[in-house]
């Protein structure tokens, strides 16, 4: 028994570094907070969202997400505000630009590469 307890522990809780007294009153605008913290990047942890992230920037970004959902501004805006501070990298999904083309063009690319290379008759 202690052993399913510990795999669904492992595998099925939803873990987040967000400290008590960092949650919003108000549940709907705690749950807006958490859809953004989801879709930012931590700055030193790289490959994790600012809602899991323990990291010091990670809660100061917290911290200003709420503050501003608090002042009544838009997910919208406050994404933009982040992204005009931090740029690109703090998004997970960057923008479809000139300059971005090769972050969703090139690991297509490396597919059909791959797949002609495997596939070809020799």
């Amino acid at each position: 028994m202690k052993y399913i307890i510990l795999f669904l522990n492992i595998f099925f809780v939803n873990a987040n570094a967000i400290e008590p007294n960092e949650i919003l009153e108000n549940k709907k605008l705690e749950n807006i907070a958490r859809e953004i913290g989801k879709e930012l990047r931590c700055l030193v942890c790289q490959n994790e969202d600012i809602q899991n992230s323990n990291a010091d920037i990670a809660k100061d970004l917290r911290t200003l997400v709420r503050k501003k959902l608090s002042e009544g501004q838009s997910k919208n805006e406050i994404i933009k505000y982040i992204h005009s501070r931090y740029g690109d990298f703090v998004l997970f999904s960057p923008p479809l630009r000139i300059d971005t083309l090769g972050l969703w063009a090139l690991p297509i690319l490396f597919f059909f590469v791959l797949t002609f290379l495997f596939f070809r008759k020799r």
